[in-house]
């Protein structure tokens, strides 16, 4: 039995995706990185890598089984013809359609078994939007393709940090009317599992933070922790969860306090994201947890400013691969 090669989707054809998955290829022997192959254009990539001067030669597979023989001397790609023009910085709508048919095409690689993981580079939602994307991101797209009932929870690591968000993209001013007990369960209890299925960890601790400053202190400053976050970290308690809050998130990303939980549970998404890219900027890795399969992605945007230059930093990438690979071995995925 063998482990299946990881599916790597293109991204956003005009951001950085192209020349981070090229970088991390040419790296692989150094990093040790597992197979992956890219659902991508083979032209485009030919195109860029000579605009470059990268030597990489290319091996156009039918089948993401062909990957892992070609990976050590050719980068795999399974073709994706790219309709519209590719000109770095300037994304063209015309392309948007074969952006979203990568990504479903590799969801089902991976729901089928012939792919272990799915790691996805950089989408533009603006671009996608037109061409009748209907989704706030990548995470609630791919819950879709999982299947009815999948309630997707977002998840950033670096190593030393864990953070998972309970809302995500809305603003600041709606956060505190549209937190409530059931979804922090829900967020806790799904953590929870994922830290003991793809992480290995067999008692996870897992602490929530507050919402106000020093977490309300008493009521003085908001009444979310006591009537909403802590009725829900009792019941979590009961459940048998190491549960610890709610905390004053201002001391919570201190480095001796880190060493004392697996994941902090924030209320909002500056609350995740703000410790995870000042601790550890260029390695950090957007994991999607409650799927029927693995996925990871690189923690930052297409870069447009600086696409096509080969200035683009491939490590957040090699980390969402090794992420998805260490995933895909914890579970025991095997072909």
């Amino acid at each position: 039995m063998t482990t299946p090669p990881i599916a790597l989707t293109m991204g956003e054809p005009a951001g950085v995706g192209a020349e981070i998955a090229l970088k991390a290829w040419m790296r692989r022997d150094e990093l040790k990185l597992p197979p992956f192959f890219l659902l991508d254009d083979p032209r485009r990539l030919a195109r860029l890598a000579e605009n470059l001067d990268w030597p990489i030669d290319l091996a156009e597979i039918d089948s993401p089984a062909e990957a892992t023989g070609a990976f050590g001397q050719e980068l795999p790609v399974l073709p994706r013809p790219l309709p519209g023009s590719v000109l770095p910085g300037t994304p063209d709508p015309a392309n948007a359609p074969a952006v979203l048919t990568a990504i479903e095409d590799a969801v089902g690689m991976v729901l089928d078994g012939d792919a272990a993981a799915l790691v996805t580079n950089p989408i533009n939602k603006a671009v996608l939007y037109e061409a009748g994307f209907r989704h706030p991101g990548h995470t609630e797209f791919l819950a879709e393709l999982a299947g009815p009932d999948v309630k997707p929870v977002m998840m950033l690591a670096c190593p030393g940090l864990r953070v998972v968000p309970v809302t995500i993209h809305i603003a600041l001013g709606e956060v505190a009317k549209n937190l409530n007990q059931g979804e922090i369960e829900r967020v806790v209890r799904t953590t929870a599992r994922a830290l003991k299925r793809d992480f290995g960890i067999a008692n996870p601790q897992i602490v929530i933070a507050g919402l106000n400053p020093h977490a309300g202190e008493g009521g003085a400053m908001g009444r979310e922790e006591i009537e909403i976050i802590k009725p829900a970290v009792d019941i979590l308690k009961s459940e048998q969860i190491s549960v610890l809050g709610p905390a004053p998130a201002d001391t919570l990303f201190h480095e001796r306090i880190r060493k004392t939980y697996d994941a902090a549970i924030c209320m909002y998404h500056d609350q995740a994201l703000i410790p995870i890219k000042t601790i550890d900027f260029h390695n950090g890795v957007n994991i999607t947890l409650g799927l029927p399969f693995i996925r990871t992605s690189p923690d930052h945007g297409t870069a447009f400013e600086i696409a096509g230059t080969g200035v683009a930093d491939e490590r957040s990438l090699v980390a969402a691969i090794r992420e998805a690979a260490a995933m895909a071995e914890q579970r025991g995925i095997s072909r």
